[in-house]
């Protein structure tokens, strides 16, 4: 008689960290093809729209990031509910439409900072001439801040109670949605108006509000989503659970910011540097960030898998799924350090035309960061999963305050002086996000590896 075969339980639990990882990955990946759309839409308009472009979307993107630190609180939340108690509708219900709030609220006064954006460009020294065509392009884009940060809560609600493949299906429509939308406004075809710049950014409204009509009707139509009654009686407050999504979020959102602006702050310094090295450090921030997606993407899970365990009291759990994500993202972030350093141009040559003689500044620039991109790889996607895991205990303070180190005393302030004062330029900028990365890596994994003995999961069962 045969029986059977018990799957080991780290095994066990790479398997079910993949099967929520594998689709948020994936949605993270397609998202990057969303941005990447407006960027070669942007790029055939010239080297001063793409470096305008550039300065704008780094002051969205950090405060999107903000944003969705605050209600992406609502995963650990939501999963520690579901492993103390399986069938916890009203709990769940509570913290998503608490985050939904957060997201309509805290995004209308991002909307506020992103009407100053001209102001802040030119406050840091920027070009008056690509300040003022970023400062009208930023005041469009800000529209689509609030939408975004609502279909990011929808995302982790769908993600937390099992059904990513959603974040994956409507991501990928996104992508259509907005190249659509790019070849119909900027460039002003099927009989609407050539918008140019302003012609990406309704491209980008456009798209962030039909991935929230999607979600909705996503939930509306499984059965599982629908009986949690996500958008019932949504204007009731629950005091209780917005101060636990602060308490969790802010120090989320902050340790986020502090990461994004890193690589916000160091395109302001690549606009110092000069305008070709701002193009080159956009297209190949976008290589890097876009192989960021997947360790990013197996932290979220980390923090669905971790919270699980965590809810349900199980030490043994919670360390099982850590290092489990923690060897999912190294194993990934490998292979793409060796094909930026194997195949740059190849990978170059899906943004730009690497051949053409008008290009052969940026892309020579291109290629040298993203030589230093290869060698930050492993440390990028291991402090993105470290971080994740964290979260999972509901660790986020002390988490919050090694990303301010790292990232900035450390990284920032290295990029400010190798790019600056030093004959590096552009390398030097590039090299400091290594130096942040590295040390915000080194310090969480040391957190995660240490929880134990400084009592981050007190009172819990070995098994």
């Amino acid at each position: 008689m045969t029986g059977r075969v018990e799957a080991h339980p780290f095994r066990a639990e790479l398997g079910a960290t993949l099967r929520i990882a594998g689709p948020l990955a994936l949605a993270n990946l397609l998202q990057m093809a969303v941005f990447a759309t407006d960027v070669m839409f942007v790029a055939r308009l010239g080297q001063e729209a793409l470096a305008a472009s550039s300065l704008a979307v780094a002051i969205v993107a950090l405060l999107l990031m903000g944003l969705n630190g605050v209600t992406g609180a609502v995963a650990p939340l939501i999963a520690a509910e579901i492993g103390r108690r399986g069938n916890s509708v009203r709990e769940v219900r509570r913290s998503a439409r608490m985050a939904l709030w957060l997201a309509v609220l805290l995004g209308a006064a991002a909307i506020g900072v992103c009407l100053m954006g001209e102001r802040l460009m030119l406050a840091t020294g920027q070009d008056p001439v690509v300040s003022a065509r970023a400062g009208g392009f930023i005041a469009v884009l800000s529209f689509s801040l609030v939408p975004m940060a609502v279909a990011n809560v929808l995302r982790t609600f769908v993600s937390a109670l099992g059904r990513p493949i959603f974040a994956t299906l409507i991501t990928a429509l996104a992508i259509v949605v907005n190249g659509l939308g790019n070849y119909t406004f900027v460039f002003g075809h099927f009989g609407a108006p050539r918008l140019e710049l302003n012609g990406s950014a309704i491209s980008s409204i456009i798209t962030a509000c039909a991935t929230v009509i999607a979600y909705a009707l996503a939930i509306r139509a499984d059965r599982k989503l629908r009986r949690y009654h996500v958008f019932g009686r949504w204007w009731r407050p629950e005091g209780q659970r917005l101060r636990q999504l602060l308490m969790l979020g802010l120090p989320i959102s902050a340790t986020l910011v502090a990461e994004g602006g890193l690589f916000s702050g160091a395109a302001f310094l690549m606009g110092r540097v000069g305008e070709a090295q701002l193009a080159a450090h956009t297209v190949a921030l976008q290589i890097a960030a876009f192989a960021f997606q997947v360790p990013f993407g197996i932290g979220q899970a980390a923090t669905i898998r971790v919270g699980y365990h965590y809810g349900a009291g199980n030490r043994a759990g919670i360390g099982r799924a850590g290092w489990a994500a923690i060897a999912v993202g190294l194993g990934f972030m490998c292979t793409s350090a060796l094909a930026m350093l194997l195949m740059p141009r190849l990978i170059l040559s899906a943004y730009v035309d690497v051949s053409a003689p008008a290009n052969a500044v940026l892309v020579d620039y291109a290629l040298s960061y993203l030589f230093v991109a290869a060698i930050f790889q492993l440390t990028d996607g291991l402090q993105a999963v470290a971080a994740g895991v964290l979260r999972g205990i509901q660790d986020t303070r002390v988490p919050m305050m090694i990303a301010v180190f790292g990232y900035w005393l450390a990284g920032f302030a290295t990029s400010v002086v190798l790019g600056l004062f030093t004959p590096l330029g552009g390398v030097g900028v590039w090299i400091g996000l290594a130096v942040g990365l590295t040390v915000a890596a080194a310090l969480l994994v040391a957190r995660w590896h240490w929880r134990d003995r400084i009592s981050l999961v007190p009172g819990m069962a070995r098994a």
